[in-house]
Formats: C-alpha cells, sequence, structure tokens
C-alpha cells in the first residue's frame, strides 16, 4: 500500500496495545512512523517489526507527564503531517480512593499532553498547507460507570478539543477527528479481562471486545484521503451499546 506515502505520522503510545496496531497500519500504508513510548526496548521492537515489513520508523522517547519532555518531543519530531494522540493512562478507581496526584497525572497525559503536541505541530501543518490529527478517545467519556471518573473526565475533554481543533484549523486545510474506543483486547487490559473472564464480552452489542487492529483501521481510513470530508467527528468504534432491556 502507498496511500501515505510520503508523509510523516507521530504515534504516541505506540509501543503496545491499539498504539502498535495504529503504527503498523500507517507504516504498512507507507508513512514513516515516529514511534513515541517510554521503554525503549519495546520501541525498538516494534521499529524492527515495522522494518522487517519494508516500512520505516524509528522511536521517540517522552514522558507525556511532564510538559517540558512534551515539548522536545515535539521540536525531534520536527514536520509531521499526521498526529496521532494516542497515549494514555487509565485507572478505574471510586472518587474517594482517587488521589490529587493521579487525577493530575490523568489530565497531564490523556489531556494536556495532545493540547500541547497540536499546539507545537500544527502550525507546520498549517504553513504546509496539509494535516490530519486523531485523537483515541474511550467511551468513558459518554458511558457513566460508578468508578473512573478521572479517566472519563479527561477523555471528555479530549473530545471537546476534537471539535475546537476541527473548527479553528478545518479552514487552513487540518482535518481534526476522534475515535472512541470500547473495550479492546491489550496488554493494559489483560488483568481486568484475567478478572472478569467470559463476561467483558457481553458489554458489546457484537458480544466481543475487540482486537487493537480493529481500531487501527478506522485510524486510517481518518488519516487517508478517503475521509477527506470527515472534520470535527468522534467515530464510536465500540461494537455496539448492548440494551440492558429485554427482547
Amino acid at each position: 500500500m502507498s496511500e501515505l506515502a510520503g508523509k510523516t505520522a507521530l504515534v504516541t503510545g505506540a509501543t503496545a496495545g491499539i498504539g502498535r496496531a495504529v503504527a503498523m497500519r500507517l507504516a504498512e500504508a507507507g508513512a514513516e512512523v515516529l514511534v513515541h513510548g517510554r521503554d525503549a526496548a519495546r520501541g525498538a521492537d516494534l521499529v524492527a517489526a515495522i522494518a522487517e515489513r519494508g516500512g520505516r520508523a524509528r522511536f521517540v522517547a517522552a514522558d507525556l507527564s511532564a510538559a517540558a519532555d512534551v515539548e522536545r518531543l515535539a521540536a525531534e519530531a520536527g514536520d509531521v503531517d499526521i498526529l496521532v494522540n494516542n497515549a494514555g493512562v487509565y485507572e478505574f478507581t471510586a472518587t474517594a480512593q482517587t488521589s490529587a496526584d493521579s487525577f493530575d497525572r490523568h489530565l497531564a497525559i490523556n489531556t494536556r499532553a495532545p493540547f500541547q503536541l497540536v499546539g507545537a505541530l500544527v502550525p507546520g501543518m498549517i504553513e504546509r498547507g496539509h494535516g490530519v490529527i486523531v485523537n483515541i478517545s474511550s467511551t468513558a467519556a459518554t458511558s457513566v460507570a460508578p468508578v473512573g471518573a478521572a479517566y472519563g473526565a479527561s477523555k471528555a475533554a479530549l473530545e471537546t478539543l476534537t471539535r475546537y481543533w476541527a473548527t479553528e484549523f478545518g479552514g487552513a486545510g487540518i482535518r481534526v477527528n476522534g475515535v472512541s474506543s470500547g473495550p479492546v483486547r491489550t496488554p493494559g487490559t489483560a488483568p481486568l479481562l484475567a478478572a472478569v473472564g467470559d463476561a467483558m464480552d457481553q458489554v458489546t452489542a457484537r458480544g466481543r471486545i475487540g482486537d487493537p487492529e480493529e481500531i487501527a483501521d478506522v485510524v486510517l481510513f481518518l488519516v487517508g484521503e478517503r475521509s477527506s470530508y470527515v472534520n470535527g467527528t468522534v467515530v464510536g468504534v465500540h461494537g455496539g451499546e448492548r440494551s440492558l432491556l429485554p427482547g
């Protein structure tokens, strides 16, 4: 595939789960991928896996909870045509058990870091006359639960930013969209899935949770020309909401 040939993509949180699948998809489509993460070994493994399939990638480390490190990441990334804000932290605790540090960490990584990256990278996109941003959100932003309020709030804020940015930058040739992911089988969700067993499969109308590649396929669509008239939209990729009513 060469749909994204000549494009450079930065994918945050790319060394595992959804981010890894997105990085692989974009590289397969011809983009040079800047793989962000904190674990150099996992980053090197992903870069090697992309190279084995004929793609191009390089690893960039950064701690997104630190504002200065986010600025450094943007500077090292340079000219970027595609930005996928995927990195995230989630702690599903009740409000009384959520510390101020935990709340701040959710907002810093899930909301502030994307805000900083957009602020740093979009001016270059505007100068070149094109660019695409995809923010990876979660159904937790709109479907409430007894735990995880800090996570849900951070993702709801990201979805609001998505719509604002689409309006702010749309006239300059920059499209901004989001993907609201339902439960997905990743290393990060493995402990939860092990604890609840098959029960998690029943939370969607499809009767199963998703795979990272299913999210990545939607991201690939959103960053390509086939979605050229899609802007300011958060696409739900969650298998369908399951009714709790009989019948």
